[in-house]
C-alpha cells in the first residue's frame, strides 16, 4: 500500500509539473508575435516637428505682367509698364545697396535712379532696369510658374506655393503702409545670398513684394 501511495503522489507532482510548464510557455509565445499599433497611434518620439527652411522664389521662374523678368531695358520697361510716374536719383533716396552694384559719386548723376509706377519702383542704371519692388495694383501681376499671382491672390492661395513661409507668417507695421502681413521667401537654393524676398499681403491677399538685403 505504501508503494501505491508513492506512485500516486508522484503521478501527482509529474502533472502539477507539466502545467507550470505549460504556463510559463505561454508569454514566451505572445512575445514572438507582432504587435500591431493602431492607425491613430502616434509613438512620442516620431512626434517631433522638424524646422523646415522657407521656399524659394527665383528670378527665373517670374514674368512680370506676363512679358518680362526682373532685368530688362529701358525700352522694355516703356513698352510695357510706359512712363514713369515720377524718377528720384538713388543718392537722395541713399539706399543701403544697388541692384547694378554701382557707387552713386554725385547728386548731378543721372546714371542711377529709380523710376516710380504704379505703387512699384524699379531701379535704373544707363539702359537697364529691374524690379526693385513690385506692388500689385493697376491689374499689375506676376506669372509664376505657370501660375497668376495677383491683388486677387489670397493666402490660401500662398500657402499652397509657400506652406513652410506661410507657417511662419507675421504682422508688422510698415512705414505709409499701416499693418500688414509678411512672409520670407529665399532667392536662391543654397543659401548663399543674406537677402531674401518680402512678400506683404492686405487684407489677406497678395499686395507687393521687395527684394531685401541688409545694409
Amino acid at each position: 500500500m505504501k508503494n501505491l501511495a508513492l506512485l500516486l503522489m508522484a503521478a501527482i507532482l509529474i502533472s502539477c509539473n507539466d502545467k507550470t510548464n505549460n504556463l510559463v510557455d505561454t508569454p514566451k509565445k505572445t512575445r514572438n508575435e507582432e504587435v500591431k499599433i493602431p492607425n491613430n497611434t502616434i509613438e512620442p518620439d516620431s512626434a517631433k516637428i522638424k524646422d523646415y527652411p522657407n521656399e524659394v522664389m527665383l528670378e527665373d521662374d517670374m514674368l512680370f505682367n506676363g512679358k518680362l523678368k526682373r532685368y530688362f531695358s529701358l525700352k522694355d520697361f516703356e513698352n510695357v509698364f510706359g512712363k514713369a510716374d515720377s524718377i528720384k536719383l538713388l543718392a537722395e533716396e541713399e539706399p543701403c545697396t544697388y541692384i547694378f552694384d554701382t557707387e552713386v559719386q554725385t547728386n548731378d548723376s543721372n546714371d542711377n535712379q529709380y523710376f516710380y509706377k504704379d505703387g512699384s519702383r524699379y531701379e535704373n542704371y544707363k539702359e537697364k532696369v529691374a524690379v526693385d519692388k513690385f506692388k500689385f495694383l493697376k491689374n499689375n501681376f506676376i506669372v509664376y510658374r505657370g501660375k497668376i499671382l495677383s491683388s486677387a491672390t489670397s493666402i490660401n492661395d500662398l500657402k499652397k506655393l509657400f506652406p513652410n513661409a506661410i507657417q511662419n507668417i507675421k504682422t508688422m507695421e510698415v512705414v505709409g503702409e499701416g499693418k500688414l502681413q509678411i512672409i520670407q521667401l529665399r532667392d536662391e537654393e543654397n543659401n548663399l545670398s543674406d537677402g531674401h524676398i518680402n512678400v506683404y499681403l492686405k487684407k489677406g491677399k497678395l499686395y507687393y513684394i521687395h527684394w531685401w538685403f541688409p545694409c
